[in-house]
């Protein structure tokens, strides 16, 4: 692993980050969560003309830039200071993948490019609370967690030669805006059961989405009903599509993903009180000058700089061959260690901001509660943080008992 970043992954970084300084300040922010999107699609156009963010890991054959999905997830570090609320984790970590892996070639040749150029939106929809055990993160994919539909989750049939859609599945990432939706479903008997992935148009009949209010409002969400909504199997009907494995590869890369946005977002929390407390006075002296609050904060910021290589690390590690170099992280453990880790720093950073903020940061209008719900919103869709771990020690066989003969 080659620490240092490339001159083109410099060149992402700083040119995303000053877009987003002058596009997604505190208070654009907050306008765009008050939008019935619940963003701002004209930062998202500019992220896609700009930047090709949407499509940086898509291969150039699709429209994309073709960068390593390292880039991609380097480029989180940037979204998560400023907490952009884009369809970006929804669409080209979560959905995309799904469609370059499974796809077939006329499925590809049609979605890819939309997404790639930022004029189609994707959403990844499985039953809750099932998103962390669809994506292997915290557990192995046993069981129907795909559901059976009116049993609860999604069931699919086909009758005629036509594949339909019965069920529903909530905490949707930007599930009520997507253009597209690739939808988790079980299908076969007793014997037969598998989960299977389909493609269901945006404006689909049948198809009701709506919005939910969400504890993390920078990352909406939605409950998607079908009630025999017509899909395409994503992938071939002669081959096994191999779900399972392609949603548990997306996970390992969403993990390391989503670790680089709760890094970027802890620094972020952290750097904005450093600058409070050298401007804040208490006893005729600079809070920040306090020994005791000098140790807090260097406490949050060893956490953070583990983290910060954890995320690095995972990131790498989720490229594989053909990526950035380096190895696919085996069952996820990669990056759900590195996601845990990163929490915890995000957890803590924002909770020492709102307490040396002082009344001020106990208020709901305060910056800094947004971090912490960020943190806990992602606990709670993606963790939580010990079973992260436990999935990981499990995976590695940690705590295993081995007779060792003399």
């Amino acid at each position: 692993m080659d620490p240092g970043f490339t001159a083109e992954q410099d060149g992402i970084r700083r040119t995303l980050r000053e877009l987003l300084h002058k596009r997604c300040g505190p208070e654009e922010l907050r306008a765009a969560l008050d939008t019935p999107l619940g963003h701002d699609p004209a930062l998202w156009a500019a992220l896609a003309e700009r930047l090709g963010l949407p499509g940086l890991a898509l291969p150039e054959a699709y429209g994309g830039v073709g960068c390593p999905v390292t880039d991609l997830a380097l480029a989180a570090e940037e979204t998560g200071r400023a907490l952009a609320p884009s369809p970006l984790l929804a669409t080209s970590v979560l959905a995309a993948p799904l469609i370059l892996a499974l796809g077939t070639d006329a499925q590809r040749a049609d979605l890819l490019p939309r997404i790639s150029d930022g004029t189609l939106t994707a959403a990844l929809a499985v039953p809750a609370p099932a998103l962390a055990t669809a994506l292997a993160l915290t557990g192995p994919q046993d069981g129907d967690w795909a559901g059976g539909g009116r049993a609860g989750g999604i069931q699919a049939r086909r009758a005629q030669g036509v594949w339909r859609l019965y069920g529903e599945a909530a905490q949707v990432l930007d599930g009520h805006s997507a253009g597209a939706l690739v939808v988790a479903a079980h299908t076969g008997g007793f014997v037969r059961s598998r989960t299977l992935l389909f493609v269901v148009a945006g404006d689909a009949v049948g198809l009701v989405r709506t919005r939910q209010t969400a504890l993390d409002a920078t990352r909406p969400q939605a409950r998607v009903q079908l009630r025999e909504v017509r899909a395409e199997l994503l992938g071939s009907e002669e081959e096994d599509a191999g779900a399972p494995e392609a949603l548990s590869r997306v996970g390992d890369f969403a993990a390391a993903f989503l670790a680089c946005e709760a890094v970027g977002a802890a620094d972020r929390v952290l750097e904005r009180t450093v600058e409070y407390l050298g401007r804040r006075e208490q006893f005729g002296r600079v809070i920040g000058s306090f020994q005791a609050v000098q140790h807090r904060l260097a406490d949050v910021y060893v956490r953070i700089q583990a983290a910060r290589s954890a995320a690095y690390y995972a990131a790498w590690a989720a490229g594989g061959p053909g990526g950035s170099g380096g190895p696919a992280g085996p069952d996820g453990r990669v990056g759900g260690l590195a996601l845990a880790q990163a929490l915890e720093a995000l957890r803590r950073a924002a909770a020492e901001g709102i307490q040396l903020h002082g009344g001020i940061g106990f208020t709901w209008e305060h910056e800094a509660h947004l971090f912490f719900k960020r943190a806990a919103g992602d606990e709670l869709l993606f963790g939580p943080v010990h079973r992260l771990r436990a999935h990981a020690a499990e995976g590695a066989r940690l705590f295993e008992r081995t007779e060792v003969s003399v």
